[in-house]
C-alpha cells in the first residue's frame, strides 16, 4: 500500500476497462483521483467505490478530444486537490475496418480521440505537473501501435503515434530539466468492453482466435494493465522516459 501515497492523478476514460481498474488500483495506493470520462453515470459508480474503500476521488465529464474540456478537467483538479503529479491518457476507441473501408469521417474520429486526446493531455499535463514539482505522464497505445493487423488500420495509426509522440515529449522534458517522465504502456486484448465489442462473447470463434494470438493461453484482465501503469506513475519507475511497457502475454514476441 502507498505505492503513489499523497500524489494526484487523473484517468481519462476511467469509468470502464483498464481507466476503472488503474483508478481503483491508483486509489488503493494512496492516489487521490480525478476519473474522466464521456460516461457520467459509470465514471460516478467508480468515485463511489473509490470512496466507499476510504479513498479520496472526483468525477469530471470530459470528452478527451475537446481541448476546452481538458483545461477544465485539469482546472477542476487543482480546485478540488490542489495539484496534479500523474496523468493517465487512457481515453481510447477502437474501429475494426481495412484501409479499403475506412471511411475518412471514421479515420478522423478514431485519431480525434485516440492521438489528438493523447496530445493534449500531454501538453495540458506537462502544464500542470510542472506547477506541481513534477511527476508522470502515461499514455495508452497497444501492441497495435507496434505491428500492423489489417482489420485496424485507423487504430493502427493512432497507437503507433502515440507510441512516437510520447518519446518526442519524454525528450523534451527530459532536455528541460522538468521532472516530467512519460511512457508509453502497450497491452494485448484485455477483456474490456472494447474488446467485448470485437469478440461478442467467450463462446465464439472471434474470442478463441484473439487467445489465439497470445502465448500465454488467455486474453488479459484490466488489473494486468492497470498495475503496469501504477509503476509507472510511481518513483519506482523513476530511470524511465520514453519507453515502452509492453504487457501482452507473448503477443508480439513472436
Amino acid at each position: 500500500m502507498g505505492r503513489v501515497a499523497e500524489k494526484v492523478a487523473l484517468v481519462t476514460g476511467g469509468a470502464l476497462g483498464i481507466g476503472r481498474a488503474t483508478a481503483e488500483l491508483l486509489a488503493r495506493e494512496g492516489a487521490k483521483v480525478v476519473v474522466t470520462d464521456v460516461k457520467q453515470k459509470e465514471g460516478e459508480e467508480v468515485v463511489a467505490r473509490i470512496k466507499a474503500q476510504g479513498g479520496e476521488a472526483i468525477f469530471v465529464q470530459h470528452d478527451a478530444s475537446s481541448e476546452d474540456q481538458w483545461k477544465a478537467a485539469i482546472d477542476a483538479s487543482f480546485k478540488a486537490f490542489g495539484k496534479l503529479n500523474i496523468v493517465v491518457n487512457n481515453a481510447g476507441i477502437a474501429l475494426g475496418k481495412t484501409v479499403e473501408d475506412t471511411t475518412l469521417a471514421e479515420w478522423r474520429k478514431v485519431q480525434e480521440i485516440n492521438l489528438d486526446g493523447v496530445f493534449l493531455g500531454t501538453k495540458y499535463g506537462i502544464e500542470a505537473l510542472r506547477k506541481s514539482g513534477g511527476g508522470s505522464i502515461v499514455n495508452l497505445s497497444s501492441i497495435e501501435g507496434l505491428v500492423g493487423d489489417p482489420g485496424l488500420a485507423a487504430y493502427n495509426a493512432s497507437k503507433g503515434g502515440v507510441r512516437i509522440f510520447t518519446k518526442s515529449a519524454a525528450l523534451h522534458c527530459a532536455q528541460a530539466g522538468y521532472g516530467i517522465r512519460i511512457n508509453s504502456v502497450h497491452p494485448g486484448y484485455i477483456w474490456t468492453p472494447m474488446v467485448e465489442g470485437l469478440a461478442e462473447s467467450e463462446q465464439t470463434e472471434k474470442y478463441q482466435r484473439l487467445v489465439s494470438l497470445h502465448p500465454i493461453g488467455h486474453l488479459g484482465e484490466a488489473d494486468d494493465i492497470a498495475y503496469g501503469i501504477l509503476y509507472l506513475a510511481s518513483d519506482e519507475s523513476k530511470f524511465m522516459t520514453g519507453s515502452e511497457l509492453v504487457i501482452d502475454g507473448g503477443y508480439t514476441a513472436q
